[in-house]
């Protein structure tokens, strides 16, 4: 007669689980360089077909765990006809009277850039010192693997009866604006409702000590064409006399900076949050500062980082040098980016920057602002219980005291989680480190980092479930 064995207890659990992250890690290497292979650019001038393609492998990863009562591949079209790039939903309802956990990260990634800027070909995975190379490498597929191999991890730990439930919910147009993402929450928000959401799209502060982020500059991006002329001009016919629009862009664009690089847009606002510091020598180490180029701004390069507005021109049109001619150009076009600072609001940072522009424009040049996209800036609570959950998982994973962190860039989509899960907690972690080198030529993600956050997150979801005693 065969007698059911008694349930582990939390100790053996654990070790078990530990020891599914340990013995699965090649073939968790492995899987993300399948991923890092399919070529999932989300951005309009690229072929979706790979988009989709990865979306179907994200979806079969999740369905090979054997968690999930449902894994489907989902889009949305938005009211202005714009139509969704795939994600991926799967759900597992959670046992009585335990709590939901949503998952969350991105399978699109950023174009590749210059071929010529990579030491290794961009889609072909490349280990390398410890590190794995490619697009996507760590942004976001390394996120996605985060997920699968906790979710692998806890299964092996709790012979697949994890008893919280689960939501996975990886997007397939992160890079792209999450342009459908409202829309997306407002179609399946019962589906993805849950007392905590963990977004693995975020970094550390070095590849040994974990990060967990607690806030994040929201994102103003606009479309400025400037124009002075009718028609293109022989530049020595004219030149002198009337002002062509590259000469007026230029001296608009210096109006948005002061003598030392910080912004000078009046009705943008700055926080301070009370942390001091940060280190100059790291910043001209990751940016690799040319010698004699200084750093810009003003106060704690942690300020400066966090909690400053910062402008940024991303792109502009205009004849290339091989091509230049002796033309006084009627308009030119730029790509304003500016990251705007936990606080402010992402409507009325617009309107600053417009009025801004429409004030300094010089000698009477036309301005013309269009295609806005606006990303709220956001603060996470950290008073919950999730957040202390998930701190000591990490140091329990890491073998390191995790810091609270700001990032610079901007996660939109979380302010609008907030809004539509507004009792959720909400945990940014991520894969990356200040090597990692996300949306540039040789992006790498660290292995050693991956397979502690792994392992972090696995001891969170285990962790997670309330005792029968704290049941409902």
């Amino acid at each position: 007669m065969t007698h059911p064995q008694a349930p582990l207890d939390a100790n053996d659990q654990e070790r078990r689980l530990l020891g599914a992250v340990e013995d699965s890690f090649p073939s968790t290497i492995a899987r993300l360089s399948g991923l890092v292979r399919i070529p999932s650019v989300s951005w309009d001038a690229f072929d979706l077909v790979h988009v989709r393609r990865s979306a179907e492998r994200t979806a079969e990863l999740l369905r090979e765990l054997e968690l999930f009562d449902s894994v489907a591949i989902e889009s949305v079209e938005t009211p202005d006809g714009y139509e969704g790039q795939p994600a991926v939903i799967a759900t597992r309802a959670a046992a009585p009277g335990q709590p939901t956990v949503l998952l969350y990260a991105h399978h699109d990634v950023q174009p590749q850039g210059s071929a010529d800027d990579w030491r290794t070909p961009p889609f072909e995975p490349t280990l390398r010192d410890g590190r794995l190379y490619g697009r996507g490498a760590s942004d976001d597929k390394a996120g996605i693997m985060t997920h699968v191999a906790a979710l692998e991890a806890l299964s092996v730990a709790t012979d697949g009866q994890p008893g919280i439930g689960i939501s996975v919910f990886i997007e397939g147009e992160e890079e792209n604006g999450s342009r459908s993402f409202a829309d997306f929450l407002a179609k399946h928000q019962a589906a993805l409702g849950a007392d905590a959401i963990i977004v693995a799209d975020s970094d550390n502060p070095s590849t040994t000590t974990p990060g967990l982020t607690v806030s994040l500059r929201g994102n103003v991006t606009m479309k400025v064409t400037v124009s002075t002329l009718g028609h293109a001009s022989h530049s020595g016919m004219l030149g002198g006399a009337v002002p062509d629009a590259m000469m007026a862009l230029v001296r608009l664009l210096d109006t948005l900076w002061d003598a030392h690089g910080g912004v000078a847009v009046a009705g943008l606002t700055s926080r301070r949050d009370g942390v001091a510091g940060g280190d100059e020598e790291d910043v001209r180490r990751d940016a690799e500062l040319l010698d004699g180029v200084s750093t810009i701004g003003t106060g704690s390069i942690h300020d400066r980082l966090w909690n400053q507005p910062a402008i940024t021109v991303t792109g502009i049109d205009a004849p290339s040098v091989a091509e230049a001619s002796n033309t006084l150009l009627p308009a030119v076009s730029v790509r304003l980016s500016a990251r705007i600072a936990p606080g402010d609001d992402a409507a009325q940072a617009y309107a600053a920057i417009e009025r801004h522009l429409r004030q300094h424009a010089p000698f009477g040049a036309h301005v013309e602002i269009t295609q806005p996209d606006l990303g709220q800036p956001f603060l996470v609570d950290t008073a919950g219980p999730a957040v202390a959950l998930m701190k000591t998982a990490m140091r329990d994973g890491w073998g390191a005291e995790p810091e609270e962190t700001g990032i610079g860039g901007s996660i939109p989509f979380i302010a609008a989680l907030a809004q539509v899960y507004p009792s959720a907690e909400i945990l940014v972690t991520g894969v990356e480190d200040p090597a990692t080198m996300a949306h540039s030529p040789n992006e790498s993600q660290d292995l050693g980092v991956l397979r502690r956050a792994i392992t972090a997150e696995a001891l969170f979801l285990l962790r997670f479930a309330r005792p029968a005693t704290e049941q409902a």
